[in-house]
């Protein structure tokens, strides 16, 4: 069974139905009637002049979409979702999960490649064929011992801290990302290539209730997260898993499952990502197999400063990380959660800079290149220092790192973002901030403790 989505399917506007700062006025009277309904049953609070709401837009708007705008069908799943969340202890669980038990997890499900679609919207890729039997049947006993303990199994707690990554490091990441479309509207849902050759009809049986578990529960507690799934390498047989699979999704998800032939693969994935995003094994140039660190894309990379340490880039982008509203600066802060060794593992991996500093810094930058442009001898090749190349080196300061500008060994750079040292003439910025999108920290997950900045610093 082929499906092709047409070309037209990768313009901006139609992924912006729905969405934030592109609601009709009925989608906007359903929204508020739906959050309406949310504060009087208990499970949302709205903002008030002095603290800000509960839940943020992005995440509400989510619920309401995925019932198409049906408020009070929208409620029943919030809460639902919120009754579970409790249950589960999920808040408690992302601020606490081993970092071995968060890593093998990471392992046997789709894993961000680091890079985003044409519509700044992050790409993950999830490869089946490594998931054989021998490696499901040790993750399984593995997380029959775990001490992750709720109503639901372990194995998809394990899931759901993957998903609160997405939602609370990934997106947010990607919303705050300079130069993308409609920067009015958060980045709130992934693009999954899933590569499903070298699959044997018994190894799909095999894994069938392990992907069916964790369809129908992120269906259910995490809606409209999806934007469009791209399933590759389909064998003759997978119409019949294909009747399997497709009953596990709404009507709504279904219709985002695209299945290409060998021939489809790349020019529908270059409809929808850049040639340089795209894995070098379906046609592209990105260097990403799964199982490898994401290769953050030099627009992110330009954006972000490390804190020191040697394995900051491993942890800040393959373990549990959320952000932080960093204050009234406009700069975020990147906080390593999770537990090693049995220890809560809380400390500032990372800051995400704020547009103000980038253009400053951007500007600092390129009047120093051309002056050493401008002093070197003609015979004197220019030399590539990964240690000095990078957007958000030891010059910028940073809210946790205020005396940084004067410390040249207070920050780490992510090595690798700008060709042969060599800065680009002109940084791609986002239009001037709408009142949407100066609301962008209402995306961000704020401190648990107000004290904990301080700590941090």
């Amino acid at each position: 069974m082929n499906i092709t989505p047409d070309a037209s399917a990768a313009k901006a506007e139609t992924r912006l139905k729905g969405h934030l700062g592109h609601l009709t006025k009925d989608e906007q009277a359903a929204f508020a009637a739906f959050k309406e309904l949310a504060a009087k049953g208990g499970y949302y609070t709205p903002a008030t002049a002095t603290s800000k709401a509960s839940h943020d837009d992005g995440t509400m708007i989510r619920y309401i979409r995925a019932r198409r705008f049906v408020p009070a069908d929208a409620f029943t799943q919030f809460k639902d979702t919120e009754i579970w969340r409790k249950q589960n202890d999920l808040e408690a669980l992302y601020e606490k999960i081993d970092i071995n038990d968060y890593w093998e997890s990471r392992s046997v499900y789709p894993q961000w490649t680091g890079r985003r679609d044409k519509r700044g919207i992050p790409v993950y890729m999830y490869e089946v064929g490594k998931l054989d039997s021998k490696k499901m049947v040790a993750y399984t006993s593995a997380t029959s011992k775990s001490k992750v303990k709720g109503p639901s199994p372990t194995r998809m707690l394990r899931l759901f801290a993957l998903y609160e990554n997405l939602t609370r490091f990934v997106m947010p990441l990607c919303t705050a990302a300079p130069g993308r479309p409609n920067p009015e509207t958060p980045v709130d849902q992934s693009n999954n290539i899933v590569d499903v050759s070298k699959v044997g009809l018994k190894q799909f049986w095999n894994l069938k209730s392990h992907m069916q578990d964790a369809s129908q529960l992120a269906t259910a507690h995490y809606p409209e997260t999806l934007d469009r799934i791209f399933i590759l390498g389909a064998p003759s047989f997978f119409p019949t898993v294909w009747s399997w699979i497709k009953r596990w999704f709404d009507p709504i998800t279904t219709s985002k499952i695209f299945i290409l032939s060998h021939h489809q693969v790349l020019p529908t994935l270059s409809q929808f990502i850049d040639i340089e995003d795209i894995p070098q094994k379906y046609g592209g140039k990105l260097k990403f197999e799964c199982g490898d660190m994401p290769n953050l894309d030099p627009a992110l990379r330009d954006c972000l400063t490390l804190a020191p340490g040697p394995d900051t880039e491993k942890y800040f982008l393959t373990a549990p990380v959320r952000w932080l509203d960093a204050g009234d600066d406009g700069e975020m802060s990147a906080i390593g959660v999770g537990s090693i060794d049995g220890k809560p593992r809380k400390e500032h991996v990372a800051t995400l800079h704020s547009l103000a500093t980038r253009v400053a810094t951007h500007s600092e930058r390129l009047s120093r290149a051309a002056t050493q442009q401008s002093t070197r001898p003609v015979s004197q090749a220019p030399t590539s220092n990964p240690a000095t190349s990078i957007a958000g080196t030891s010059s910028r300061p940073t809210s946790l790192h205020p005396d940084a500008v004067h410390d040249t060994k207070s920050t780490q750079p992510i090595n690798g973002a700008v060709a042969n040292g060599v800065l680009p003439e002109k940084l791609a910025m986002p239009p001037p901030p709408t009142d949407l999108e100066r609301q962008k920290t209402e995306y961000m997950t704020p401190a648990s403790d107000p004290s904990e900045l301080k700590t941090l610093s």
